[in-house]
This record gives structure tokens, sequence and C-alpha cells, in this order.
């Protein structure tokens, strides 16, 4: 029988709107079973002439710093990888 390894790694995101609901901005922050953290911020802002609807801003704007997440993610492992490929 095998015998897998699980890990958790949970996310937390923290979304905050401008006095005048026309920038949400969102913090993604990683945090890893061995301790890493790895946090991302992004922006949605609404066009001047638009009526607010707080819920799109949050979609975006935490969509976004998911996104600036996983890219900095895979080039952490793309880093690591080259690392442990060259010579010592």
């Amino acid at each position: 029988m095998v015998i897998m390894e699980y890990k958790e790694w949970n996310i937390q995101i923290w979304i905050s709107e401008d006095d005048q609901d026309a920038v949400t901005t969102a913090t993604a922050v990683l945090f890893t079973a061995e301790g890493k953290r790895h946090e991302s911020v992004a922006h949605a802002r609404r066009k001047p002439g638009d009526r607010p609807v707080p819920g799109i801003g949050d979609e975006l704007a935490a969509g976004r710093a998911l996104s600036d997440l996983s890219a900095k993610l895979i080039e952490d492992g793309a880093d690591d990888v080259a690392r442990m490929a060259s010579p010592a």
C-alpha cells in the first residue's frame, strides 16, 4: 500500500475599497506548511461613469491577486529547479 503525503496550504484574501468606491484592492497571502509566505496585491478600478457594484471589483481584484500569486509560485518553482540542476 502506498501512503501519500498530504499538505495543506492556505490562502487568505483581504479586500478593501477606497472612499469613493472607485478602487478595490485585494491582497492575497499564501502560507505554506513549511512556513513560507507569498504575497500579491492587485487592484480593480471603476470607470467614473459606471455605477458602483462592489462585487465586480472584488472579483476582479481578487482574481488578479491570485493570478499574480500563481505566477510568483511558478517562478519560484522554476528557480528551484534551475538551482538544483546547476553544478555545485
